[in-house]
């Protein structure tokens, strides 16, 4: 089985020892993904909803580059500083995706990188 690392300017440039995603056959493990502007490389602002729409993004942009959409998404982590956001998460995920779901586990972290609120990482099944 090949893997291959996949890289866009649409997301944000690795800030560490790690690609933004590997393709391993029609899998793809996707990196997690913080609220920085793929442009700026600054957190997009200190307002949660808006830190995880960009969140999203970032995550959409990878599954681009990666010959996939977001539908192909199996299972997503969501990291929050402040599980009292989680009914934000959702009303910012249902935006961005229809039933049948990706299967998804929130966690409570103490910190994040750069002071993000939010953190998301997936992995996706690419058609084959």
């Amino acid at each position: 089985m090949s893997k291959s690392i996949i890289q866009t300017d649409s997301a944000p440039a690795a800030i560490g020892t790690y690609s933004q995603a590997v393709k391993a056959g029609t899998t793809v493990y996707l990196s997690g993904q913080i609220p920085l502007v793929p442009e700026t490389m600054e957190m997009v602002s200190d307002d949660f909803a808006e830190q995880t729409k960009q969140v999203f993004e970032n995550i959409n942009a990878v599954c681009t580059a990666a010959g996939g959409t977001m539908r192909d998404l199996v299972k997503i982590n969501i990291y929050l500083t402040d599980l009292s956001n989680f009914a934000t998460v959702n009303e910012v995920m249902a935006t961005y995706f229809s039933e049948p779901y990706p299967a998804r586990a929130a966690l409570g972290i103490s910190e994040l990188p750069r002071g993000a609120q939010v953190e998301i990482d997936g992995v996706m099944e690419l058609p084959e």
